[in-house]
């Protein structure tokens, strides 16, 4: 570590460069990572927080929770607890004189079971009536406050803002929280519909009914519209960049042992031994890689802070 440590000092610009692009290098993986990470969560945020193992729906949806619908006659043949909550979805679009208008997921629930009660509110109320709802905290950045009134898609009667929460995220819209009394009119369905899917906290929860079908949490999140494409996608870029990196770290480290030859043969002569040089080489390329990463990481900590909340990037 000592001949690691005056090399360095005597040849700073030779090594404050590498130890530049080793920071670069880092620095880009890691805004790569978090901007995957962030752009996941943005997908699955809102399903995170109902905390279910399984969830049921109709066999025909192909997985996908905008396409399924549980007749009421189906949910009576199913077994309900405290374990299980009704859970209706419908895309809309929240609109507001002098606001932009936002394109958002509205989830119906009933107020009495597990996904209502474990609502992360940082303001307000949970929904008393089909015309109050609960959004996302995004809807603040917008310029919306609680106790405003909106409308959701061609409904004329306005929906009043009576509570916010956060990490409400679903395939990247702000998701609206309402009753399933309200679902039922955005979706013009008839009475004889309960919901779009059953969530279950329990992991051996069955489909009982005809025509329904149960799934694990995990299989419902892959098969999310464009969720695995994506990730697929990252992740490719991520590992193409990563070995990329270290090819380009290893021939600069490599080119520096060359030059250096000259100066291990007068050690050599001098009776060090083999093992003292290779020792010294390591230690200085971890050093170099070690120092790299964590001025990255600075920088990282740095943009984390300074990056505005809309910017689907998570920091961890």
């Amino acid at each position: 570590m000592f001949l690691a440590f005056k090399e360095i000092r005597h040849e700073k610009l030779r090594y404050g460069l590498i130890i530049s692009m080793i920071v670069l290098i880092a620095y880009l993986v890691f805004i790569l990572t978090s901007l995957a990470q962030g752009l996941a969560e943005e997908n699955t945020a809102a399903i995170q927080t109902w905390n279910g193992q399984r969830i049921v729906l109709n066999q025909n949806a192909d997985i996908n929770l905008s396409q399924s619908l549980i007749t009421k006659k189906a949910s009576q043949q199913q077994k309900i607890t405290q374990q299980e909550a009704y859970l209706g979805q419908a895309a809309v679009v929240a609109k507001k004189a002098g606001h932009a208008k936002i394109s958002a997921q509205f989830i119906g629930i009933k107020n009495h079971q597990f996904i209502a009660k474990n609502l992360n509110l940082t303001q307000g109320k949970l929904p008393q009536t089909p015309q109050q709802i609960v959004v996302d905290q995004s809807f603040k950045d917008q310029g919306y406050h609680l106790n405003d009134q909106l409308q959701l898609n061609s409904q004329t009667a306005p929906f009043k803002i009576v509570g916010f929460t956060k990490n409400a995220k679903l395939n990247i819209a702000p998701v609206i929280y309402g009753q399933l009394t309200a679902w039922k009119k955005l979706k013009n369905l008839t009475g004889d519909f309960q919901a779009s899917a059953i969530i279950s906290k329990k992991a051996s929860y069955q489909a009982t009914a005809k025509g329904l079908t149960a799934y694990p949490i995990s299989k419902f999140i892959s098969e999310l519209p464009g969720y695995a494409a994506q990730n697929a996608t990252f992740s490719l870029m991520i590992g193409f960049l990563m070995v990329i990196a270290l090819i380009v770290i290893a021939v600069f480290l490599y080119i520096l042992t060359i030059q250096k030859a000259r100066n291990y043969a007068v050690l050599r002569a001098q009776g060090v031994p083999a093992g003292f040089s290779i020792k010294a080489t390591l230690a200085q390329a971890g050093l170099l890689v070690i120092v790299g990463i964590c001025l990255a990481g600075v920088l990282t900590g740095l943009t984390a802070w300074l990056t505005p909340a809309n910017v689907p990037m998570s920091f961890q």
